[in-house]
């Protein structure tokens, strides 16, 4: 069974195809993995191989690693673009995710105030006013809608609880063009969110959502799901310019 990617709280930083020069924050266990979704694509794997016996980390936590981890770059003269928060599970599940972000954009205005603080989420949490509201305090809150068709999405992204498509645009729409929507594009064995009548339900999503952009991505490591297929970049940057042409929104491709 593949097993979690990130074995410490503070990690990289590494180079990411959407967000640049990224040290990552995961606030799920260093040696297990939390999820909402399990989807088929997850890099760290399926929720089945269980939490772990480390725990999430605590805010007090967080904030020295993060803090040790800025000094150090800043010191060595390191470039941060983002802090990026992504990991084994779902961030917004942290207990003390709001506290989390306040220190973290402290942090951030103290060694690197260009950087951006980003936030890689699921949008299964907005139901929580205080996620909501942390949410809305960080540069770049990514906020995932794979499929606007609920088959579809109960399929890639197998969610642990109820899941409406309809209440989550509903979410994001609130948003507004603060929000970045992100979507995994992909197909395999009994999935498949690139057909014509998909991506006419992601229009109509995006075009009600009213994002800031929208981020378009597929499979870029092993996936849990060995029958999922990458998309070729010529037909990402083909469902992109077609989303554009229907709702002028600005489309980011990473494939």
């Amino acid at each position: 069974m593949q097993t979690v990617m990130y074995t410490d709280t503070i990690f990289g930083p590494i180079h990411s195809r959407r967000l640049g020069s990224s040290l990552g924050v995961n606030l799920m266990p260093r040696d297990g993995k939390i999820c909402s979704f399990d989807c088929l694509y997850c890099e760290a794997g399926f929720n089945a191989q269980g939490p772990g016996k480390a725990g999430m980390p605590s805010r007090e936590q967080v904030r020295a690693g993060l803090e040790a981890r800025l000094a150090e770059l800043k010191e060595a003269g390191r470039p941060v673009d983002n802090i990026t928060f992504s990991g084994n599970g779902e961030p917004t599940l942290h207990p003390d995710f709001a506290g989390v972000i306040d220190d973290t954009i402290a942090l951030r205005d103290r060694y690197y105030p260009g950087a951006g603080v980003s936030v890689l989420s699921n949008a299964t949490m907005l139901h929580r006013p205080e996620v909501v509201e942390a949410l809305r305090r960080v540069d770049h809150p990514i906020l995932k809608l794979d499929s606007a068709v609920d088959a579809t999405a109960a399929a890639l992204d197998r969610p642990v609880g109820p899941y409406s498509v309809e209440r989550v645009i509903s979410q994001l729409h609130d948003f507004g063009p603060q929000a970045v929507v992100q979507t995994m594009i992909t197909r395999g064995d009994g999935v498949d969110n690139t057909t014509g009548a998909e991506i006419d339900a992601l229009i109509d999503a995006y075009r009600r959502i009213a994002p800031g952009s929208v981020m378009l991505y597929t499979i870029d490591r092993p996936t849990p799901d060995t029958t999922l297929k990458r998309v070729p970049r010529v037909e990402l940057d083909a469902i992109a310019e077609r989303i554009t042409a229907a709702t002028g929104l600005s489309v980011q491709v990473s494939g």
